[in-house]
């Protein structure tokens, strides 16, 4: 098995995908908007993928945050809110929020398993900060810590108990980059003891099963490297500080906070101490170039991966889609009775 997670070209798998995906065993698969059209496409393509994994629980993982960050989107599934609607019901009922939070997970897991997707890129753990870049903005659960790792919280249990594993992200924390890691690299100037509020809602969820790095640059710790690439980030702040001992990936190889080729990049973050290198295009030359440029799984990786999805391993709870959104919606009117 590679420590890598791929992306496919299109709605169904072409020849030279199912050939390559058999030979190089990749840890598993992500989805976008491209590899969407309906139900009946998008399960059969995941079936696709586990019939070539051989295995029931591979990993197939989609960004469905709510908001402006979902690839599953209407009219063939319903939208969901940005992680911002529960900071404000937050500041007038917390406990509401939470539960509020947990119902929307749980019908979120409930429209991904019925297609086939058994991993959501949520939630985010970044503290919000005034005046950084807007790409964090309604996707995070505010700019107060403990707020976030609560709302962080529910919606892990959330998706958990709808049989669907949550990635929290971005360590050690995004939410002081002044400009978007999809086009240029962040540098924070923060010091050590100021990132310690970045970081403290991945130490209060480092049980995660499973975390994605940033592609920033954090003076303090690191001042050659993003932390994706960074040895002294992640061991000594993810594994070290925060504690996190969970399966853990890089972001996206293919965002313009990165140099090098995109074998450079992959084998970089492996090296640095990322458990997996994600790989979003399903451009083909490029994902060869990775298949070649990575070792096979290590042992510790390969026991994180299983432990991580087997998190699930009971399946789904007895809650229907429509039993969550009614409990979600019912708490999140509270804010308009306000």
């Amino acid at each position: 098995m590679k420590p890598v997670i791929f992306g496919l070209a299109g709605e169904t798998l072409s020849e030279e995908e199912r050939a390559f995906f058999a030979a190089v065993e990749p840890a598993g698969y992500i989805l976008f908007k491209r590899n969407i059209r309906d139900r009946a496409q998008l399960k059969a393509l995941t079936d696709d993928l586990r019939i070539i994994a051989g295995r029931e629980d591979v990993l197939i993982m989609i960004d469905q945050e709510g908001g402006r960050v979902a690839r599953m989107q209407p009219p063939q599934w319903p939208a969901f809110p940005a992680a911002g609607r529960f900071e404000a019901l937050y500041e007038m009922a917390p406990s509401s929020a939470i539960e509020a939070a947990r119902a929307n997970a749980r019908a979120l897991a409930s429209m991904l398993r019925d297609v086939g997707i058994n991993v959501d890129a949520l939630p985010l753990l970044d503290v919000r900060q005034a005046g950084a870049s807007d790409i964090m903005g309604d996707r995070t659960y505010g700019s107060e810590p403990m707020r976030v790792a609560a709302l962080g919280r529910a919606t892990l249990d959330g998706l958990k108990a709808g049989g669907v594993v949550g990635i929290v992200k971005h360590m050690p924390g995004h939410g002081r980059a002044m400009v978007d890691s999809h086009e240029h690299l962040p540098t924070v100037t923060a010091s050590a003891q100021e990132l310690k509020w970045d970081i403290a809602p991945f130490r209060t969820l480092a049980w995660a099963p499973i975390g994605m790095t940033a592609h920033i640059v954090y003076e303090a710790w690191d001042a050659a490297r993003p932390a994706s690439l960074s040895p002294v980030v992640i061991g000594e702040i993810i594994r070290g500080e925060i504690g996190f001992d969970g399966l853990l990936m890089s972001d996206d190889l293919d965002m313009k906070a990165l140099e090098g080729d995109m074998a450079a990049r992959a084998a970089g973050v492996i090296e640095a101490g990322c458990d997996l290198a994600l790989n979003c295009w399903g451009r083909m030359d490029d994902m060869v170039a990775i298949a070649r440029a990575l070792p096979t799984m290590s042992d510790v990786a390969r026991e994180r991966l299983d432990r991580a999805m087997a998190t699930i391993a009971d399946g789904p709870d007895d809650w229907s889609i429509e039993r969550a959104f009614a409990a979600r919606d019912g708490l999140l009117g509270l804010v308009a009775q306000a």
